[in-house]
């Protein structure tokens, strides 16, 4: 079916897509004017989009089709033919206590080991991917190169970063979301192992040419092709892993906490290498962030129930008819 894959496929390339925009936006205003132009460029872009979210982009049908709204019906119609779909003529009679949960089922007996379980993924992963993120310029400074070298590193890892997205995208719909994001955060760890050996290596040398850094270039952008894969492996799986009544809330909640993991990684960095340790002793260390991220994500369950979007089937399909099998988490299928 051409339309599921290619809705697979954007869903899980998103990441990409940001890291494009990024480099596009810094190529095209670094020649010409401030880093402040950026923020700018960026504000101005979101103020503009606001509209075409609004009036373009239909309302969630599972949103829909769960709270029943004042004129639910015509808003859930408008929001198929946008999508391409028949209409429906009724929605489905949604019991009371369903209307009423809560944004804190999260935190619930039913999805609390999901929402734990995506949380440490997410921020474990984000310890190391941003060691490599913020701390690539830093690194190859200090050894010597000149810094635009530095800066042009971290845009090779950029780069890889939106190839190894768009990659996932396309991959994940045959693989399966969790064992191929499990295996990115497998093969990040080992690359940030091997980037750390390989600058451990080099040494200091001031004033080093900068065609020396071509291999660790390339190394850096390999890099970030699984970091970055990784992630949106963890964005899919957070989207399957939550239901509609929550799926904003969660969302909101491990990119939250996995920010903090950010924060951390590069700080721990910055605190080995003034208490001596080498590059590659702090790379090694800080690999098992994405190591223990993807031991987290083995005790992920992938069956885990998809009721709304039962219910809503069996409403448009015929007002409430049992349809004898449930949609599942499809996170490892």
């Amino acid at each position: 079916d051409v339309p599921k894959i290619l809705n697979s496929i954007w869903s899980k390339s998103s990441r990409a897509c940001q890291t494009l925009g990024g480099m596009m936006i810094r190529a095209t205003i670094d020649p010409i004017a401030q880093w402040r132009s950026i923020f700018y460029i960026g504000a101005v872009a979101t103020a503009i989009l606001l509209p075409a979210l609004y009036f373009a982009v239909p309302e969630s049908i599972h949103w829909l089709t769960r709270k029943q709204p004042e004129n639910s019906l015509a808003r859930v119609n408008a929001a198929l033919v946008k999508l391409g779909h028949p209409t429906v003529g009724t929605l489905p009679e949604v019991p009371v206590t369903d209307r009423k949960k809560s944004v804190m089922d999260i935190l619930s007996p039913t999805l609390i080991r999901t929402t734990l379980i995506l949380t440490a993924g997410y921020f474990l992963h984000y310890i190391t991917f941003y060691f490599i993120l913020k701390g690539t310029p830093k690194i190859v400074t200090d050894l010597g190169f000149p810094g635009p070298i530095g800066t042009g590193m971290l845009a090779w890892v950029n780069l890889g970063g939106a190839i190894g997205g768009a990659l996932f995208g396309v991959v994940a719909s045959r693989a399966g979301i969790k064992p191929l994001t499990i295996a990115s955060l497998v093969m990040y760890a080992m690359g940030v192992i091997y980037f750390g050996q390989v600058v451990g290596g080099l040494g200091i040398v001031p004033g080093r040419d900068g065609a020396s850094a071509d291999y660790l270039t390339w190394i850096a952008g390999v890099v970030g092709v699984f970091g970055n894969a990784a992630i949106s492996g963890l964005y899919s799986m957070i989207a399957y892993g939550f239901p509609t009544h929550v799926r904003a809330t969660g969302t909101g909640f491990v990119i939250g906490i996995g920010r903090i993991g950010g924060v951390m990684g590069p700080w721990m960095a910055g605190s080995l290498l003034d208490q001596g340790s080498i590059i590659s002793s702090i790379a090694l260390f800080l690999s098992f962030g994405s190591l223990l991220s993807a031991l987290v994500l083995l005790f992920l369950k992938t069956g885990i129930e998809r009721p709304e979007r039962k219910q809503q089937k069996e409403g448009f399909e015929g007002g409430g008819g049992k349809t004898g099998s449930s949609v599942r988490l499809r996170a490892a299928n």
